[in-house]
């Protein structure tokens, strides 16, 4: 049976590496990462480390948090294949055993794969009574197309369930019709031609749509903003500026109000410059004096392996002050060790 785990395994590792390997060779974002694989693996070692470090009087965080923010996703799910050779134990539930609080979240996240990440996240916001609409925004509306269709496929798989099906059953009115439409994921692939008159008819669209009539048309927003190209609409949204005397962020604000509102424009802003928009989220989770951890955690561990450096950048250029600084300021114990190494280095 240890021979039949093994294969099985592998087929799981080497289907997930295939599916990584397209993602890195479609037309995909080029990924700017915290988080990469380490050198000189040595996968038993790490989880012989580890299994000491849960058995440890006390626990041993510093070591658990050490191994795992410095391995890649992929190297962490071959630690717990090994831990669990060596142990006959499974290691996501001798952690969860071991720790607690908001190091747990981030170490049980960290064993997920990104889009099993963002799957879940997605799944805890229309869990039970009530939405988090603030959470199920900024995971539907920042994911690009090819993030949502893996996302979706991931969900099936967790959950047994249609992640389209989840949505519409917890949103309602337009602002289901926006995300239901931006799950999908019908969105264009860029294309090497500019084609400038589409770019007009859809500035002007969007104009006809909103700002120029009473009311809005809030479909042709859905339209347009769900399915273009991110360099196409960048251009639209720049044309659109000779059409509308307020630009689309400040005509958002004045058409539509909510979450359909908050939608818009995560979906603009992230359209604009997408790693300022996790940047801009970062400050305001740690603007008061305590971190709202979950927000920290959720963009932290969800984009460490995809463009955290990148939002590092960003979140200089916005606060004169590096992420690395922030967290050290507005976090504190293991909580704070494991997200500043997470952050990998300061700007």
């Amino acid at each position: 049976s240890l021979l039949c785990m093994c294969l099985d395994f592998t087929m799981a590792l080497v289907s997930e590496f295939l599916g990584q390997l397209t993602l890195n060779f479609g037309g995909s974002e080029p990924k700017f990462p915290t988080v990469v694989a380490a050198r000189d693996f040595d996968p038993a070692k790490d989880a012989a480390r580890i299994e000491t470090a849960v058995k440890t009087k006390g626990v041993d965080e510093l070591t658990i948090i050490d191994i795992l923010t410095r391995r890649s996703y992929f190297q962490r799910r071959e630690i717990a294949f090994e831990y669990e050779k060596r142990s006959k134990k499974d290691m996501i539930t001798a952690l969860k055993g071991a720790l607690s609080g908001s190091l747990e979240a981030v170490i049980l996240g960290l064993m997920k794969s990104t889009a099993q990440y963002d799957a879940s996240e997605i799944k805890g916001s229309i869990k039970g009574l009530g939405t988090d609409e603030e959470t199920l925004i900024e995971m539907v509306c920042s994911r690009s197309a090819e993030e949502l269709v893996e996302i979706k496929r991931v969900y099936k798989e967790l959950f047994k369930k249609e992640l389209e099906k989840d949505v519409a059953g917890d949103t309602s009115g337009d602002f289901r019709s926006l995300l239901l439409a931006l799950v999908q994921a019908k969105r264009d692939e860029p294309s090497n031609i500019v084609d400038y008159e589409k770019i007009d008819q859809d500035a002007r669209a969007l104009y006809e749509a909103g700002v120029k009539r009473k009311g809005t048309d809030v479909a042709t927003w859905i339209t347009i903003m769900s399915e273009r190209s991110v360099p196409h609409l960048q251009k639209v949204f720049d044309r659109y500026k000779s059409y509308s005397p307020y630009d689309m962020q400040e005509s958002i604000r004045k058409e539509v109000k909510g979450d359909l509102e908050k939608s818009f424009l995560t979906l603009v802003e992230c359209f604009e410059n997408k790693q300022q928009y996790f940047a801009n989220r970062l400050s305001e989770a740690m603007k008061g004096k305590s971190a709202k951890e979950k927000v920290v955690t959720r963009i932290v561990v969800s984009r460490c392996e995809v463009d955290l450096m990148k939002i590092r950048t960003e979140f200089k250029k916005l606060n004169q002050k590096s992420l690395y600084q922030t967290i050290a300021e507005h976090t504190k114990g293991d909580y704070q060790k494991v997200l500043l190494s997470l952050c990998g280095g300061d700007d």
